[in-house]
């Protein structure tokens, strides 16, 4: 107590003085019998900044590579790809994480609204997935799926209980991209096709091209030809007019048009199947209009395809109104892939799909050396039972609903903020150069944008075809408080960049 008064004391002493631009303290505390570094990272800057709010008792320990060696390794021995992907120009060494929160190695906290890349569902190091996988590790590591072992058996039951009839069968994965090429080799062998279509979108542009996959017109409503102010599913609708009649929408009409006429132009009679994200993610939380993937499927459907939804990013309720994002669109696909929020950081993704289909592809041979790990089930086993009993979902639509409010009263405030988007905790926030042209926001200036607000405490992602897009998808456990400082940080980021242009 005696250490906690006089940090403050002295903190407050010089903040008034504006001898310093930020400011830090650490000191022992007991914290479940055990002794700990207990850091309060305070990000002000001359009272300018908006306040980090003390959070007490986590484990620090700031020991380790320099940062100076870290960033040779990485230009010497790293894949080059890492360099690429660097985002800031000052580069952000982390080194530990608790729930929304991540340190750097300099024992600075920063509240975590990327989550990896949507990736940590639950929070990082959430205690009760740490925990089954430290029993997990106690007991058995790995084993070949050719042996039957609980952990395997057990999540794969649970797993399937989150999907209605008939996506029952699982195939467990390391990763999203192996599950979308596995999902591709099974509608191929299942349906005797060959061409597959997917949405036009940044990460299909690298990941699916390559893939002998067609790409076609996606279905924005803010950015594309046709959209309007009623169209998506959404807290927050666009800026666009709109004269539909209520329960009719021009512009879904418009965009199964342009898909029919790819499948009139561009494809064979029969194809193998279409892939969609019920929100699309590194392309930049695009939705569509409402009935637009329920129309699309039976399109697809009458040419003999199959229809995949790509829940990499969308699944296990960040959506917030479901548990899977496709439930949103009031449709059933026949192949499900997922990865990311399944096993809240751990490697690992699935393929959920029927009976009819699994059964074709038995027809051939597939193994997977790690999919079915133990360790691996055990944990993602662990974050379904954390969901429930966390309400994480509801929590993601209660908390992310406000975020897009309060997000929606900075879109009308700056002329910057073109669009907000989203459900849930899977939000999009389009800038531009202006709202009249829509024209995106260069790519030097959302960068002093992304800079400044990762400077004041807060890590967030950017995407869409041109980087235009902020991209907020943190783990599901952050707060209505937490959403307060974002807000004040974002707010002064762009007030800023304002000021300077």
């Amino acid at each position: 107590r005696p250490l906690q008064t006089l940090f403050f004391f002295l903190f407050f002493f010089f903040e008034k003085e504006k001898r310093v631009p930020a400011l830090s303290a650490a000191f022992d505390c007991q914290h479940g019998g055990r002794r700990a570094l207990v850091v309060y990272p305070l990000s002000l800057q001359k009272n300018k900044h908006p306040i980090l709010q003390p959070l007490s008792c986590l484990f620090v320990s700031i020991k380790g590579m320099s940062k100076d060696r870290m960033i040779e390794i990485r230009r010497q021995n790293c894949n080059p790809m890492t360099m690429k992907v660097t985002y800031y120009k000052k580069p952000v060494f982390i080194h530990q994480g608790y729930m929304q929160w991540l340190w750097d190695v300099d024992g600075r906290r920063y509240l975590d609204l990327f989550a990896g890349v949507a990736t940590v569902s639950v929070g990082h190091c959430h205690p009760k997935v740490t925990a089954a996988a430290e029993q997990q590790l106690k007991k058995l590591w790995h084993t070949t799926s050719i042996y039957v072992y609980p952990t395997l058996h057990e999540y794969c039951e649970k797993l399937a209980s989150h999907f209605p009839d008939p996506l029952k069968v699982i195939y467990l994965t390391n990763s999203g991209s192996e599950s979308n090429d596995l999902a591709i080799l099974m509608a191929r062998l299942h349906t005797g096709n060959n061409d597959i279509i997917t949405l036009r979108s940044k990460f299909f542009l690298f990941y699916m091209t390559n893939k002998g996959i067609l790409l076609t017109m996606c279905p924005d409503v803010f950015r594309g030809p046709w959209g309007g102010s009623h169209c998506r599913d959404s807290p927050v609708q666009t800026i666009r007019e709109c004269t539909c009649a209520q329960g009719h929408c021009m512009a879904n009409e418009q965009y199964i048009a342009q898909l029919k006429e790819t499948f009139a132009t561009s494809v064979p009679n029969r194809i193998a199947a279409f892939f969609g994200e019920p929100i699309q993610g590194v392309g930049g939380a695009v939705q569509y209009p409402k009935n637009y993937l329920k129309d699309a499927y039976k399109l697809v459907r009458e040419r003999g395809g199959i229809c995949v939804a790509d829940e990499v990013q969308t699944g296990f309720g960040r959506t917030g109104s479901h548990f899977w994002g496709f439930q949103g669109h009031d449709v059933i696909p026949d192949m499900v892939t997922m990865a990311k929020g399944i096993g809240n950081g751990f490697p690992m993704g699935a393929v959920v799909t029927t009976p009819e289909i699994a059964a074709s592809f038995a027809k051939g041979l597939h193994f997977n050396t790690f999919g079915g790990n133990p360790l691996a089930c055990a944990v993602a086993s662990s974050v379904l039972d954390t969901i429930r009993e966390d309400d994480t979902q509801q929590n993601s639509l209660r908390v992310g609903t406000y975020l897009m409010t309060e997000l929606a009263k900075l879109r009308d405030k700056y002329e910057i903020i073109g669009d907000v988007r989203g459900k849930g905790l899977q939000i999009g926030v389009e800038m531009v150069r202006d709202k009249a042209s829509r024209d995106p926001l260069p790519p030097e200036a959302m960068a002093e944008i992304f800079e400044d607000v990762k400077d004041m405490g807060v890590l967030i992602g950017k995407g869409a075809i041109y980087g235009q897009t902020f991209r907020i998808k943190p783990p599901m456990c952050i707060t209505k408080e937490d959403v307060d400082f974002f807000m004040a940080v974002f707010d002064k980021s762009v007030r800023n960049y304002m000021e300077r242009r």
